[in-house]
C-alpha cells in the first residue's frame, strides 16, 4: 500500500515537472519588467478571466481561461507581454473569415 502511494505521488510530481516544456523569457532588469497586474488587466481587456500570475524562467506564466472561454496556461515576456510558446507547442491558427 506504500508503495502505491508513492508511486502515485511521485507520478503527479512528475508530470507537473513536465507540463510546462522548455520555456523561458530573456534576462532583463527589474525595472524593465511591466507589472504582472498590467498584463491580467490586457489579458481581461481581451476576454481571458485570469486567476492567477506568476513568474517561470524569466516568463510571466498566467493561469485562467482565454477569450474563448478555454482553460489557458500561458507564458508571456514581461517586457512586451508578447505571448510565448515552450517549445514544441504552436499556436492554434485562427479561424478563417468569410
Amino acid at each position: 500500500m506504500k508503495r502505491f502511494f508513492l508511486t502515485a505521488a511521485l507520478t503527479v510530481t512528475a508530470s507537473a515537472a513536465f507540463a510546462h516544456g522548455a520555456v523561458s523569457c530573456p534576462d532583463m532588469p527589474k525595472a524593465e519588467k511591466q507589472p504582472q497586474m498590467a498584463l491580467q488587466k490586457k489579458l481581461e481587456g481581451e476576454g481571458w478571466k485570469v486567476r492567477k500570475v506568476q513568474n517561470y524562467n524569466g516568463c510571466y506564466e498566467v493561469y485562467g481561461f482565454d477569450g474563448q472561454g478555454k482553460r489557458a496556461e500561458a507564458f508571456f515576456n514581461p517586457k512586451t507581454f508578447e505571448r510565448v510558446w515552450p517549445e514544441g507547442e504552436q499556436p492554434e491558427a485562427a479561424p478563417e473569415k468569410k
